[in-house]
């Protein structure tokens, strides 16, 4: 029995995906988180054979963020995409950090069934509405794809737990209930964040998260 994790900040979105994935033999949703971050920490607690998330989950990490840190610390889990963006860099840069499915939303549910087919077998699938050109797939297996995030890819597990957070204005406090830590390992891992990516402020912080596609609103 594959165990799925649905995770999507539409309350209606993880209903639908939960009756339809769960009328499936062989496939259970298991649970269902609403942000990226909660998504990463669920993931962390083992029991998720495939994850079926949505990009945009605001306020919080970036979806693409989310898919490459998870990927990079649990390539076992096969992650599958389920989007309202039809754009190519979205699609491009999603496979590149290591989904093996794309899924839009606009997509009837047959859609989805097909991509669990495949990535349980260890394929990947594209909706069938998308087209990809061969430029596309050289831009998603081209070595250095991230190059700009150089600066953030350095920062520890927990420090990029914390850095969207810091992003949008969450206070210490809230930071810490949040992902179970003290309020001082709170400002040790912002202090870590400022001088590793030499930033000084929350504005230039925020600044940087958004010019590197790093949180959504």
């Amino acid at each position: 029995m594959y165990k799925v994790l649905v995770a999507d900040d539409h309350a209606i979105v993880r209903s639908g995906i939960f009756y339809l994935v769960n009328q499936q033999p062989g496939f259970t949703v298991v649970d269902g988180t609403v942000s990226g971050t909660d998504t990463y920490l669920r993931i962390e607690q083992g029991g998720i054979d495939i994850l079926i998330m949505d990009l945009s989950m605001p306020p919080g990490e970036s979806g693409l963020i989310t898919t490459k840190r998870i990927h990079d610390k649990f390539p076992k889990v096969k992650i599958i995409i389920l989007s309202m963006h039809e754009e190519q860099e979205y699609i491009n840069r999603a496979m590149s950090n290591g989904a093996m499915s794309y899924i839009l939303k606009s997509s009837s549910d047959g859609e989805i069934l097909t991509a669990l087919k495949h990535v349980v077998n260890g394929e990947n699938y594209l909706d069938a509405n998308i087209l990809i050109t061969k430029s596309d797939l050289k831009q998603i297996n081209a070595s250095g794809a991230d190059v700009n995030l150089k600066g953030y890819n350095v920062l520890s597990k927990r420090e990029k737990e914390v850095f969207p957070l810091v992003a949008l204005g969450y206070s210490n406090r809230e930071i810490s209930e949040k992902l179970f830590i003290s309020t001082k390992t709170v400002e040790a891992h912002k202090a870590n964040i400022s001088r590793k990516l030499h930033l000084h402020s929350r504005v230039e912080l925020v600044r940087y998260a958004i010019h590197h596609h790093l949180i959504d609103f």
